[in-house]
Order: C-alpha cells, then structure tokens, then sequence
C-alpha cells in the first residue's frame, strides 16, 4: 500500500492505494478531522462503496441470469489502486477491471477517484467507465468517518447535524440484519433542520434518509468547528456509528443506491435505484467535504 499527499494553505489530506481511501484531513492548525480507525469501535475511515452499496442477501446477487458472490460495501475498498495523475492539491487513482474482479463483477470497467483541494474544500470524483459491450449495474457511495467531538471539553452530545435546506426526510426500513423490509416512515427534524446528536440514536444500527436534502453539516450550536457534506448528486444519506457503543466518530455517508432486499437475492437488472451505464458510457459524480472554523458566539 501506497500513501500519497496533497495540501493547500488550509489542508493536507493522505490518500491511500488500498481503496484509493482517505486517511487524513489535517487542518492548517495541525487539527484531524478524519477518524482515525480503532478496532474497538470501527477500523476504517473512508471506504469508497462500489459496485454494491452495504449488504446484500446471503452476499450473492443475480446478473446475467447468473449468481455471483460479492461481500458487503462491493469490492473497491479491497482493492489496489493506481495512481494516474497528480500536483499539489489533487490526485486521481484508479481501479480497472482484472482477472480477479470478473469472477465477482462481470463487467469490464474503469473506476477513478479524484481527491482536489480548493481552500476548506475537498472535492471527491467518482467517475465509472463503462469498458464492456454490455449494460454496467452498480451501486456507488462513500463512507467518510469524522472524530466527534473536534473541540477540547467538547462532548459527542454537544453536537448536532444541520439540514440545508429544511427538509423532512423519511427514513429507509431496515431489518435488524440491515436488509430493506419495504417501509419508510418520517423521520422529523426539529425545526426541520436539527438532529442532535446522542450515541443512542445508533442502537439500531445506520439511519439511512431520503428526502434530506443534499448537504449536511456537523457543528456545536454558537460555533466552534465544523465539517460540511454536500452531495448534490446523491438521494440518500446515511448515518452511522458502532451500535451500543460511546463511539467518538460519525460516518455521515452519502450514497446513490441502497442494499438488498430482506430474504430477497438481488436481480442487478431489476433494482430499480442502481446506476446504469450503457456500453461505451461514462459516469462522474461528485460530493464535498468542507472544513468550517467558526469563533463562538
């Protein structure tokens, strides 16, 4: 595994080959904002969820009227990348399709992930080429992790998610083994901008929301730091930490598609929220995390 930086006057970010995953948000005043990984609560940081966003049934799915197998979150996070270009405050590293990956995903592809600094701003690029002469199916999604709390005598509790705009999203029915069960109901906001936050609001496991909008920023009321998830291209938002737990982290994960079914092996074809990418096609999203520093009021 490689690990590579990029700055600007306001950041320097790590980047790792494993997973083209981001290991590193440092302020200029030597403050991280990424979560740092603990095997106690949870080991990762940033996975990037492709082609298969959280679970699917008994880790199978259908394609082509075939069954192949593929483990939680896809396989890119597993995976080595190369990098393909970089300057000072940017870098684009890529996965392609091998030997290996197409007994899991039978599709040939190139998957880039592009990291560029702009002042307090992170732009992350996510762009799929389609390399095969058949449809590509794929689910797409990143899982940043972020230290809660970032400030000294702060307490997790202390801390709130503000919705931009108000909105009032509706939260995605899981099972307690994290598959879709087919209901939604609402999740209200208070004032429909604020969840406070508290480590039980996690005891059932993620919160995945639709409807909330496309930016999200976590921040002590009155001031102090704060991190900004824009994601204008994505229609649903998950939250999450390690259940029943005290966990000093937030994943604040936006993504383009949702996990399979309860009891239900997925039909790649028929999933009606996963991307498609005909032959010769080229897919780009791209989401933000921005580094607020605010005096307290």
């Amino acid at each position: 595994m490689m690990r590579y930086s990029i700055q600007d006057p306001f950041l320097q970010v790590e980047i790792a080959s494993l997973g083209a995953e981001l290991r590193s948000i440092l302020g200029a005043d030597g403050k991280q904002y990424l979560w740092q990984g603990d095997g106690v609560y949870w080991p990762d940081r940033v996975p990037n969820l492709f082609p298969y966003v959280a679970r699917l049934t008994d880790g199978t799915y259908y394609l082509d009227d075939r069954l192949y197998h593929m483990d939680i979150h896809g396989f890119a996070m597993r995976s080595e990348f190369s990098l393909v270009e970089r300057t000072d405050a940017s870098l684009t590293m890529e996965l392609a399709s091998t030997d290996e990956t197409m007994p899991i995903y039978p599709r040939a592809f190139a998957f880039r992930i592009g990291y560029a600094l702009e002042g307090e701003t992170l732009s992350v690029t996510y762009q799929v080429d389609n390399r095969d002469d058949r449809m590509m199916y794929f689910g797409l999604g990143g899982h940043p992790g972020f230290n809660v709390p970032l400030g000294e005598g702060e307490r997790f509790e202390d801390y709130r998610l503000r919705f931009d705009p108000p909105c009032r999203p509706r939260r995605i029915g899981f099972t307690a083994d994290c598959f879709l069960d087919g209901t939604d109901r609402p999740f209200p906001l208070a004032e429909d901008r604020f969840l406070p936050l508290d480590h039980s609001l996690f005891d059932d496991d993620a919160i995945v929301l639709k409807g909330a909008g496309h930016r999200v920023t976590l921040e002590v009321a009155g001031g102090g730091r704060a991190v900004c998830v824009e994601f204008p291209g994505m229609d649903y938002l998950g939250l999450w930490h390690c259940p029943h737990a005290d966990a000093p982290y937030l994943c604040i994960e936006p993504w383009c598609s949702l996990p399979s079914s309860h009891g239900k092996v997925a039909v790649l074809e028929e999933q009606p929220d996963l991307i498609r990418l005909p032959p010769g096609g080229r897919y780009r999203n791209t989401w933000k995390i921005s580094i607020v520093t605010r005096k307290a009021q």
